[in-house]
């Protein structure tokens, strides 16, 4: 994990407490792995996983035994801030949400219930606590008013998410600003929002999302069925955020000017329509692989979708490492791995590896 200089921050982790929210989650699991290799004392806080796949990759990952493992929901004020008493964290990271866009169609005053307020503890914990330096809250890409156009989105651009779950994670933004402005800043709390593009990767076995779709289909010798083929997003393999998360979160420790919003995403040629990414999939999975269109006139979700990560790449001298391809080749092994029964921690560390020795 030393390999390349740029990475170099996984040392700082070394030793510190941090608290993470939603680590029982796809993109929480991976990081507390990443965390606990770095050497940090962690804290998981969450409700159990949502998925039968999930809980059985926690078991299988083997690292609930290795952090201190605390169930409980945002939601809760009570029951965080005593995580926050007992623990007392020098790092915070929120990942905790409810993540589904269509499920936030079907379960609007939860999903800002979650989101929002969830975050508002979060921060009022924050806010509260004399031992908490740094601290990430991660939205989504999802956070801007959409207009469809072919430029990608820069953090300067209108917070106005469409659906509930966009609109939440837009409230978050507003909220995690406020307590910036009204507080952390002059307690010396460093505090950025990530909004990162959509994650794939091993061990998302959410519903409602592309390549989960696409490897129970597979699995299963069914066809695929893709609702919206031509829609373009900026998909990536979930280390490209988490390494990013764990460098602004390092860095802004030691420089405040780097507080604020941070886009964290592809590089254009790598923001590829839906069904371009399921080609890829059925040409990395073989077996005769095929998908096809099935409109479900479902609610609205956006067509047009790329983030401007100029920022990060100036300002940190982070850049995405794995093309497309290779996201979804990873993916790909990642889950056949799963499928014959394979030490997973093995296979989920090895790819650890193998991203951050990338130059």
């Amino acid at each position: 994990m030393r390999g390349n200089p740029e990475m170099n921050v996984l040392d700082s982790y070394k030793g510190k407490r941090v608290l993470l929210t939603g680590h029982t989650g796809f993109k929480g699991m991976w990081l507390s792995l990443l965390l606990l290799r770095a050497g940090a004392e962690v804290t998981g806080f969450a409700l159990n996983a949502p998925t039968e796949g999930g809980r059985e990759a926690l078991r299988r990952l083997d690292i609930l035994k290795e952090l201190r493992d605390v169930r409980g929901d945002v939601r809760d004020m009570a029951a965080l801030r005593r995580v926050f008493d007992e623990m007392r964290p020098e790092i915070v990271f929120h990942l905790a949400a409810q993540p589904i866009v269509r499920e936030s169609y079907r379960q609007p005053v939860e999903t800002f219930a979650a989101n929002v307020m969830g975050t508002v503890n979060l921060l009022e914990c924050i806010r509260t606590s004399d031992t908490v330096r740094s601290a990430l809250i991660v939205t989504t890409d999802k956070v801007y008013e959409n207009r469809e156009w072919a430029w990608g989105y820069r953090e300067n651009e209108p917070l106005l998410g469409y659906d509930p779950y966009s609109a939440s994670k837009s409230c978050a933004e507003i909220a995690v600003y406020s307590y910036r402005q009204s507080f952390l800043t002059a307690q010396d709390v460093r505090i950025s929002t990530a909004r990162a593009g959509n994650v794939i990767g091993g061990g998302d076995f959410a519903p409602d999302r592309i390549i989960p779709d696409c490897i129970r289909a597979a699995v299963r010798g069914q066809t695929i069925e893709i609702r919206n083929p031509h829609a373009t997003r900026p998909y990536q393999h979930v280390l490209e955020p988490l390494s990013a998360y764990l460098m602004l979160t390092a860095r802004q420790a030691e420089d405040n000017t780097l507080v604020g919003g941070w886009n964290v995403g592809p590089d254009d040629a790598d923001c590829v329509t839906t069904g371009a990414l399921a080609d890829l999939f059925c040409r990395a999975w073989g077996d005769g692989a095929c998908w096809q269109t099935h409109t479900d006139h479902g609610p609205h979700e956006a067509h047009f979708l790329k983030l401007d990560c100029s920022k990060i790449k100036a300002r940190l001298g982070w850049k995405p490492r794995w093309h497309i391809e290779e996201a979804v080749g990873k993916t790909v092994e990642w889950a056949k791995a799963w499928e014959h029964g394979e030490d997973i921690r093995r296979v989920t560390e090895a790819q650890m590896d193998a991203f951050f020795a990338y130059r």
